[in-house]
């Protein structure tokens, strides 16, 4: 290696010599460098270059930076869209849709399905979501560039009235609307793009909440930025939110939107992160405020009459009216739903924001969706179409209503021509009831042509569903391969109920790039192969699942199924894979139509907790999975909800539960403990027949089971409490891992720590100063809390093995019990994550163990259990002299080692004896 280097560096001198006329000194003897100079090794780090050498390498680097400066500053560089995007804006004949499809292509997703930004930080931002207004955006806008805009004779999707994306909500925050949800639709796609649980208990307080933050709650507001001012535009405020509550100083109640946020708590803010920075400093119960610009009143029939977000930012600008509220922030409500670029904490790089039940065309008369494609050439991705939107109340007969929205689109001619049909009105509708945790939905295609048309309608599943919990939790699998945080589930009549794990799709699509999606069923003429039960996305508590319509169990319209990810699968880090975001879809069987028909799907989507009473009510009991040993594991979980009834308190409850338990199993441990002592007194006589058969294995054996026989020992009995006792800790350990009531639930009221029993009791945090390997979630050791029950767990399994392990009798059984003790050690490690639920249980059961062992000693015979005449073989024990007493492995034993005469021959068998001749 020496040599070579030494080589390049002297060829490379003579070539600077030759071609440049540069003169290189030997750094030694100031000679010229030749082929045959011989130079010192480390002669060549203090090379001396004449100054020319010197001066065009400054120069050269001079000229570069300053050539880059000014370009730069006089001569910008053209705003140009992808190759992909603009290639669509330059065809003269292209339809509006083939913008979105090249950026697709061209890999530059949409708004609302974009890949998580780099870094899984909670001030990580989503760098490729336009905001309104936005040149880069392909929403309709009016201050937009001309070559943004689609060419006039262009087709487009949109008959309704409006022109632009909006968003409303089903449901509310109100404890007195006696919702149990609040769903967010999405204009642009027609889809979900949020879904909060705000269910309230017996104190009004959120039943279901995050427990992964611990900050104030304003609500969803689907943020923008603003183009105009700096601040954040306002697309949608939920009923019953802080933001919806909140009072200014002039009277007004809540924002609305089109509102702009420009300052949040005395800062100014021109990004949603801004605002989630503040509120990160924030607790639940404290007031903010919080300042707007809001359009003036001239401008609200403007608004209503279709302007674009856009233009209300503008008006805004130009005659803004500032207010000034007041909101008091809330505990934040799950969003069992959401997109993923607002994970928070949580955000995974690689993971996909996409909207959920998307809806779109799988087939147009012979024109369908190929292969991996999730739409059909010609239409684009359905993520981009904007729906009309009409929000309904329906009468419920009691003082709380139902609500509805009807969101349609209609195809136009031209659009559907390159998809091999005619012009078709899509529409759908989400229904919402007080008290439920289903919404109640629709999918329907109207054929608008003359001619008859074959369609099939295409549903997308939920995606983005919660990632609580993901990095420390341990979802039970019916499958060998376990589970990740969240798996597809469905039901069919042929396959039953099964699961399919995120991990299996992520290798699927790492494996078939081609063909990502794995199949679940297709319609082969068996009905039993498309009668489905139910098909969604479970996680570690909760469950997001399409069902049948009310009044049906089954789902029979659907011919086709497929599961896949919703990510970038080159970008998931190992570590992470657990949380990778997924989906589904459903296929209709194919319709023809006639002019004017409509095709029409009902089913349900249910959203909520897996509460086996709730779970079976709905159909979903196979998703509350207690594994193997369900059948003690749900009676211990029912009494766990007995003792928490009496006492109010989970962490009592589980103590309480494990005495009750450990106590009930006493004369088992006892009779161990009685096995074990004989066992030590046993030993002597063990040691000396290991040294007498020491290089005859067999005889050993022989003499170990003849001295056991001899004194009536069976070595087995103290196997026996343990085969009865592994069921009974494995069922109550799934039982503490399963419920879903321990989750929420804290072991003291008066404080943050261990609020949580289903997750670490998160004593502190760390994750600002300790180093990823172990504080990171997903690929820390420890994570990034440090867990004070674990330590004691640990401590108490260190005490309990040094309280009763026998003294060591040589260095083999030495080292031994120096190996088990580091093995205690390293499995806090493991224990480290542990639920604080869980840390409870071992730590009531460790302090029971160690009692009991105290206990057991004092309750122990005194004295030697077997006569010395007996060890020693001059003396019979009656055990063995009464053989009716002897236990059933020594018969079994017995029988084996006797040897049984060969049965008499028949006597047509025997043979004759020989005749004795007569002499």
């Amino acid at each position: 290696m020496l040599r070579w280097l030494q080589n390049t560096c002297k060829y490379a001198v003579l070539f600077a010599d030759s071609a440049f006329g540069i003169r290189c000194r030997h750094p030694v003897s100031d000679d010229r460098f030749s082929s045959e100079t011989p130079i010192p090794p480390l002669a060549y780090i203090g090379l001396i270059v004449d100054r020319r050498l010197f001066t065009f390498v400054l120069a050269s680097f001079v000229f570069f930076a300053g050539y880059t400066f000014l370009r730069l500053k006089f001569l910008p560089p053209p705003n140009a869209k992808p190759a992909g995007q603009q290639a669509a804006l330059d065809a003269p004949a292209a339809d509006a849709d083939d913008l979105t499809q090249a950026e697709s292509a061209d890999g530059g997703a949409s708004d609302a399905k974009t890949t998580e930004d780099a870094g899984d930080s909670p001030g990580a931002t989503e760098t490729t979501t336009p905001a309104v207004g936005d040149p880069d955006s392909d929403q309709p806008d009016s201050d937009q560039p001309d070559s943004d805009q689609p060419d006039s004779d262009q087709p487009d999707a949109i008959t309704g009235p409006a022109q632009r994306p909006q968003w409303t909500t089903l449901g509310s925050m109100d404890p007195a609307s006696k919702h149990w949800m609040l769903v967010t639709i999405s204009g642009q796609g027609g889809a979900i793009e949020r879904l909060e649980l705000t269910e309230r208990d017996e104190d009004n307080k959120l039943k279901y909440r995050r427990v992964d933050v611990r900050y104030g709650y304003l609500g969803y507001l689907a943020p923008q930025q603003a183009i105009d001012v700096d601040g954040v535009l306002v697309n949608v405020v939920g009923k019953g939110t802080p933001a919806a509550l909140a009072k200014a100083e002039t009277g007004e109640v809540g924002l609305q939107a089109g509102d702009i946020i420009v300052s949040v708590g005395g800062k100014s803010v021109s990004r949603y992160e801004d605002i989630e920075s503040v509120l990160q400093k924030t607790e639940p119960g404290q007031s903010l405020k919080i300042e707007v610009l809001r359009q003036a009143s001239g401008n609200e029939e403007a608004n209503e009459a279709g302007d674009d977000a856009g233009d209300d930012a503008d008006n805004a600008s130009a005659n803004p009216t500032t207010l000034n509220f007041t909101a008091e922030l809330t505990n934040h409500p799950l969003d069992l739903i959401r997109l993923a670029k607002y994970g928070g904490d949580d955000q995974i790089k690689g993971n996909d924001s996409r909207l959920s039940s998307l809806m779109t065309l799988a087939q147009v008369n012979r024109k369908s969706i190929l292969g991996s494609e999730h739409w059909i050439a010609g239409l684009g991705d359905p993520e981009r179409w904007i729906w009309s939107i009409e929000n309904k109340t329906l009468p419920t007969g009691d003082a709380a209503t139902a609500e509805s929205i009807e969101l349609s689109i209609t195809l136009s001619d031209q659009r559907m021509e390159r998809s091999g049909g005619k012009s078709v009105k899509l529409s759908r509708t989400f229904s919402l009831a007080p008290e439920s945790y289903v919404v109640d939905l629709s999918v329907a295609v109207t054929n608008l042509d003359d001619a008859a048309q074959k369609i099939a309608l295409r549903l997308e599943g939920v995606n983005g569903i919660t990632l609580e919990g993901w990095w420390y939790s341990n979802k039970i699998s019916p499958n060998w391969g376990g589970s990740a945080a969240r798996d597809v589930v469905y039901k069919t009549d042929a396959d039953g109920y099964e699961l399919i794990s995120g991990m299996t799709l992520l290798k699927h699509a790492r494996k078939e790039a081609k063909d990502p999606d794995q199949g679940i069923f297709a319609d082969e003429g068996s009905d039993s192969n498309t009668t489905l039960r139910f098909i969604g996305i479970d996680a570690q508590y909760f469950t997001v699942a399409y069902l049948p319509p009310e009044g049906s169990d089954a789902m029979t319209e659907f011919s086709r199924a497929s599961a896949g990810i919703v990510a970038n699968e080159k970008q998931i880090a190992r570590h992470k894979e657990r949380a990778v975001n997924l989906s589904f879809y459903l296929d209709t069987k194919v319709t023809e139509l006639a002019k004017g028909e409509t095709y029409r799907q009902d089913l349900r989507l249910f959203a909520g907790p897996k509460v086996p009473e709730v779970a079976a009510a709905h159909g979903l009991e196979d998703t509350v999975y207690y594994g193997w040993f369900w059948f003690v594991a749900k009676p211990l979980a029912s009494l766990l909800h007995l003792l928490y009834a009496i006492v109010g308190n989970y962490g009592v409850a589980i103590i309480l539960l494990t005495v009750l338990v450990r106590g009930a199993m006493f004369p088992l441990s006892r009779k161990a403990a009685i096995n074990a002592q004989r066992m030590q007194e046993l030993a002597p006589e063990m040691k000396k027949i290991a040294e007498k058969y020491k290089d005859d294995m067999e005889g050993r054996l022989k003499a170990q089971r003849e001295l056991q026989q001899r004194v009536g020992f069976n070595p087995m009995a103290g196997c026996l409490p343990m085969f009865l006792q592994l069921p009974i800790f494995v069922g109550l350990y799934r039982a503490l891992s399963v419920d879903i009531d321990l989750r929420q639930k804290p072991l003291f009221s008066f404080t943050q720590w261990a609020s949580n029993l289903a997750g670490p009791d998160q004593m502190a945090y760390w994750g600002d100063w300790l180093m990823d390997y172990f504080s990171g979630r997903g690929n820390g050791w420890l994570g990034p809390y440090f867990n004070f029950l674990p330590v004691i767990v640990v401590a108490l399994f260190l005490t309990q093995q040094k309280m009763f392990m026998p003294p060591a009798t040589d260095e083999q059984t030495a080292m031994t019990q120096k190996v088990m003790t580091i093995m205690t050690t390293m499995m806090g490690l493991f224990f480290f994550r542990v639920p604080a639920g869980l840390c409870l249980y071992f730590i009531a059961s460790s302090c029971w163990g160690i009692c009991e062992r105290i206990i057991v000693k004092k309750t122990l015979p005194e004295g030697k259990h077997f006569d010395p005449g007996v060890l020693e073989g001059t003396v019979t024990s009656k055990t063995t002299q009464n053989e009716s007493k002897s236990s059933f492995a020594d018969r079994m034993r017995q029988r084996l080692g006797h040897i049984e005469e060969a049965p008499a021959e028949r006597p047509n068998k025997r043979k004759r004896p020989p005749v004795k001749k007569k002499r």
